[in-house]
């Protein structure tokens, strides 16, 4: 066999490990354990050796048919020295340096990059935008993330934060407040008067109740906003979107596409796709293993 690339997706809740060949097939099953982001960092790095090691072991492989590693992580990053800054989802990795870690572990090439910013590369490489150069991706769970790539090439900005869009102001508040599992839940509050989660909102669409319904039309109008920002200010070929949320696609598309073709330049309005990533829950380490790929 051809050497693997290992690729990890730290998240708050979830740690996610896979590998992949060359072309983008996924090698035996992925490793999902919990991140329990209160624990020392010490014991989430474990967590994450384990989990490659467990992924190598499964394979019958050793870490010399290993290529390298990519590990895509919720942020903000120094990507350029690979250190976790103040993020809130990894209170006790705060200032951590996780990639040298990983790399003195298992003395292999590590790459590092915004967890957002691998899952839209990862479908520039392999999935939905496959042979595009210019792209533009939203993620949408927990919060929103926002992920540009140039040239085919991820762009990282000055700081390391670009696309993080999540803190521009927007009505009472910033995008986020809107764009979100809890932003779709402020919206049902305020129609139907009730507290509920994203999904419990998305199983009432499902059943045809009139006030989820609502609710997920006026998310694809809210969201038609930071598309519409995205679009105009870079002209993507395309525009891919993937997270958690986009499971009740269907419920809000129409309102996004409504509210968006109206508000962006009239080229793009009669050209730019917004699709949905094809990478699905894999689309995290396989973009981070693309880290490596696209080296």
């Amino acid at each position: 066999m051809d050497k693997i690339i290992i690729g990890v997706d730290v998240g708050g809740t979830k740690i996610m490990t896979g590998a992949i060949d060359f072309t983008g097939k996924v090698l035996g099953a992925p490793v999902k354990v919990p991140t329990e982001s209160h624990l020392p960092k010490e014991l989430i790095v474990k967590k994450i050796t384990d989990s490659i090691e467990q992924i190598v072991s499964a394979l019958s492989l050793t870490m010399a048919d290993v290529e390298g590693i990519g590990i895509g992580t919720t942020g903000p990053l120094d990507i350029s020295s690979g250190i976790i800054l103040e993020c809130p989802q990894l209170p006790t990795m705060q200032f951590f340096p996780l990639r040298d870690a990983i790399q003195s572990y298992f003395h292999l090439p590590v790459f590092i990059n915004n967890d957002a910013n691998c899952l839209i590369y990862g479908e520039c490489v392999f999935g939905a935008a496959t042979g595009k150069n210019n792209v533009a991706g939203f993620t949408l769970g927990t919060g929103i993330g926002c992920a540009i790539i140039l040239d085919g090439k991820i762009l990282n900005g000055s700081t390391s934060t670009a696309a993080e869009i999540w803190t521009s102001p927007y009505k009472d508040g910033i995008i986020e407040d809107y764009i979100s599992g809890d932003g779709v839940s402020k919206i049902y509050a305020t129609i139907a008067g009730e507290d509920k989660s994203s999904f419990e909102i998305f199983k009432l669409a499902e059943e045809g109740d009139a006030k989820a319904l609502e609710t997920w039309n006026e998310f694809g109008m809210h969201l038609s906003v930071p598309l519409a920002w995205i679009i105009n200010l870079l002209d993507p070929e395309m525009v891919v979107l993937g997270g958690s949320i986009t499971g009740a696609y269907r419920f809000f598309k129409d309102a996004m596409e409504f509210h968006l073709r109206k508000k962006i330049c009239p080229a793009p309005a009669t050209k730019t796709k917004v699709v949905l990533s094809q990478l699905g829950d894999v689309a995290g380490f396989i973009g981070a293993a693309c880290l490596v790929l696209r080296k």
